[in-house]
């Protein structure tokens, strides 16, 4: 797949979201390591705590149906300037794939890339835990 129809995707997806509350609408596009694309959109919840971001909700669909590596994922937002993964998101990246990248898409269709490690530097994986 290319970097445009990764994009692409992850554009579609904002329409998708489920936003009430804030208006920021979010859309994602996850590569897995053998190329099959998962996509998600923010879903809010009043409650605020059970909101799921766009990747995470990309995310956990492609490890619920047995994905557990990623290339790389798109996300993508109404905004002028780029949107950056949240730390909780940036930490579920980590966990599966730290040297994925992470292509970032604003409302104009420009892509910034950046490879996660340097969104999440020092993050903390199963190196981290003691045992």
């Amino acid at each position: 797949m290319t970097t445009d129809e990764l994009c692409r995707k992850a554009v579609e997806m904002i329409e998708m979201a489920y936003a009430p509350y804030s208006h920021f609408r979010v859309g994602a596009a996850v590569e897995c390591d053998d190329g099959t694309v998962y996509t998600g959109c923010n879903i809010e919840n009043a409650a605020f705590t059970p909101t799921s971001c766009a990747e995470r909700t990309a995310m956990f669909k492609a490890v619920s149906e047995g994905h557990r590596r990623f290339r790389r994922i798109a996300v993508a937002a109404e905004t002028e300037d780029f949107t950056a993964p949240c730390g909780v998101c940036r930490q579920v990246m980590m966990e599966f794939s730290p040297d994925m990248d992470v292509l970032m898409v604003n409302r104009a269709g420009q892509v910034r890339t950046v490879p996660l490690r340097e969104l999440l530097p020092c993050g903390f994986d199963s190196k981290s835990l003691l045992g």
